[in-house]
C-alpha cells in the first residue's frame, strides 16, 4: 500500500554491482519498507552467498549456469530457492511477492525481464542504459502508467523529478515532452577535462578509472571519462521521455551537484540539486512518491544551502572529446545507428583497458563501425539484437587494425 506505511517486495537485477548496493542500501535502512524477495547477479558467487546470509531472500538467481549451480551447492539445505541460467531473471520478476524490480544490471540480458516486468504491472527502477537504447522500441509501449517505470541514473532521475506535475491543466491533458524547450543532462567532465589532445594520447587505463566524482564499475567509468556515456545518457532521454534530438543537450559541470536542467517553452526551467551519491536516486525511484528522511535519519550528504557554493556550467568540447559528437550524431540518424554504437563501445573499451588501443582509439573504433553501415533499421527486438552483436564484431576488427 502507498502511504506512511508503505510496504513492497523488492527484487534487484545487478545486486553485486555499484548501483546494486545502493538499492540494498535503502533496503537495509528501510528494511520494514523495502524487504528483500528476490536477487540476482550473473556469476559473482561468493558476493551473492554474502547477500543472501545478510538479507535473506526468498530467491536468488545467477544467470551464468556453473555459478548457479555452486550457489546451490552452497544454499543446499536454507529456505532460500536458486534460479540459474537464461530464464532465471524472469523467474525473478514473476515472483508472487516481487512489487518493485531494481534493474543495475549492464548490458542486454535483462531486456526480456524489463518486458515481463512492464506486462506484469510490476514498477521497475531503471539503471540498464542498453535496455532503453537498444529495445526502446519495444519496451517503452509496454508502460501501463507514467509512474511505472523510474529512472535510476542520476541524470535521468533528475529529468524525470522535474517533469513530476507537468501532464497540464485537467482540460488540456498534454504530454511533459510538448512542454519542452531542451532537456540538459549534466557530466562531471571525468578525470581530463583540462588535458590537451598530445596528453589523452598518453592516457591509460589505470588513470582513467580514477573518476573524481562517482564511484562506478569500469566500463562506465572509462565511458564517462570519454564523455560516451554523457552521449549514451542522452540516447536514452530521448527515449523515456519522448524527446527529440534536438531537445537534448549536455552541459559539464564539475563538482555534479546539478544532474539535470529542464528548460520549458516559456523561458522557465527547473534544476535539481543533491549530493553526488547513487543512493539518493535509487531512493527516490524506490519510494516515489513518498520522500524519504534521508538526510535528517541517515548519514547521507545534503547541501547546507546557508554556506555559499558555486554551479558552473560550460560546453563540452567534442574535438577532444569526439565520442559524445559521434553519439548526438546517432541520435539525429536513429535506426540501427545508437544500437551499433552501443556494441562498438562496449568492444573499443575493453579493447583499451586490455592495453590493445589507445584513449582516443575508443572514439575511432566506434566512427568506423558506424561509417560502415548500410543497411537498415531493425525491425523487431530480435533484429537489434543482432546489430548490437554486428556492432560488436565490426568493432574487434577495428581495434585489431589500430596498431
Amino acid at each position: 500500500m502507498i502511504g506512511n506505511g508503505f510496504s513492497k517486495g523488492i527484487a534487484i537485477i545487478g545486486a553485486t554491482g555499484a548501483v546494486g548496493r545502493a538499492a540494498l542500501w535503502v533496503c537495509e535502512t528501510y528494511a520494514d519498507r523495502f524487504p528483500v524477495v528476490a536477487l540476482a547477479a550473473q556469476s559473482n558467487v561468493e558476493a551473492m552467498e554474502q547477500l543472501v546470509v545478510k538479507f535473506r531472500p526468498k530467491l536468488a538467481a545467477l544467470t551464468e549456469p556453473k555459478a548457479g549451480r555452486r550457489l546451490s551447492e552452497k544454499l543446499f539445505g536454507t529456505s532460500v530457492s536458486v534460479a540459474s541460467g537464461a530464464d532465471a531473471l524472469l523467474d525473478v520478476v514473476r515472483h508472487p511477492e516481487v512489487e518493485h524490480v531494481v534493474f543495475a544490471s549492464s548490458g542486454t540480458m535483462a531486456i526480456p525481464a524489463l518486458q515481463e516486468t512492464l506486462r506484469l504491472k510490476k514498477e521497475a527502477s531503471l539503471a540498464n542504459k542498453e535496455s532503453i537504447v537498444v529495445a526502446g522500441p519495444w519496451v517503452m509501449p509496454l508502460i501501463d502508467h507514467p509512474l511505472q517505470l523510474r529512472p535510476v541514473d542520476s541524470e535521468h532521475n533528475a529529468v524525470w523529478q522535474a517533469l513530476m506535475g507537468e501532464m497540464g491543466h485537467e482540460r488540456e491533458k498534454t504530454a511533459p515532452s510538448t512542454r519542452i524547450d531542451r532537456v540538459y543532462l549534466t557530466a562531471s567532465g571525468g578525470p581530463f577535462r583540462s588535458f590537451s589532445s598530445e596528453e589523452l594520447r598518453r592516457v591509460t587505463p589505470e588513470m582513467a578509472l580514477k573518476h573524481p566524482v562517482w564511484a562506478m564499475g569500469a566500463k562506465i567509468t572509462i565511458d564517462s571519462a570519454t564523455l560516451m556515456n554523457k552521449g549514451i545518457e542522452l540516447l536514452e532521454a530521448m527515449s523515456l521521455f519522448d524527446l527529440d534530438a534536438a531537445q537534448v543537450s549536455a552541459l559539464i559541470h564539475p563538482g555534479s551537484k546539478a544532474h539535470a536542467i529542464v528548460r520549458f517553452r516559456d523561458g522557465c526551467s527547473k534544476m535539481l540539486l543533491s549530493a553526488p551519491d547513487m543512493r539518493i536516486p535509487a531512493a527516490i525511484a524506490m519510494s516515489w512518491p513518498i520522500r524519504l528522511p534521508l538526510a535528517e535519519e541517515t548519514a547521507l550528504p545534503c547541501f547546507d544551502m546557508e554556506n555559499s557554493f558555486e554551479l558552473r556550467f560550460e560546453p563540452p568540447d567534442t574535438k577532444r572529446f569526439p565520442c559524445l559528437a559521434l553519439a548526438q550524431e546517432t541520435a539525429r540518424r536513429g535506426g540501427a545507428f545508437p544500437t551499433l554504437l552501443v556494441g562498438a563501445d562496449e568492444i573499443a573499451v575493453e579493447a583499451f583497458l586490455a592495453h590493445r588501443i589507445a584513449f582516443p582509439d575508443i572514439a575511432g573504433v566506434v566512427a568506423r563501425v558506424l561509417d560502415s553501415w548500410h543497411d537498415g533499421a531493425p525491425s523487431s527486438l530480435e533484429d537489434a539484437l543482432s546489430v548490437l552483436q554486428e556492432g560488436r564484431r565490426r568493432a574487434a576488427i577495428a581495434c585489431r587494425s589500430c596498431n
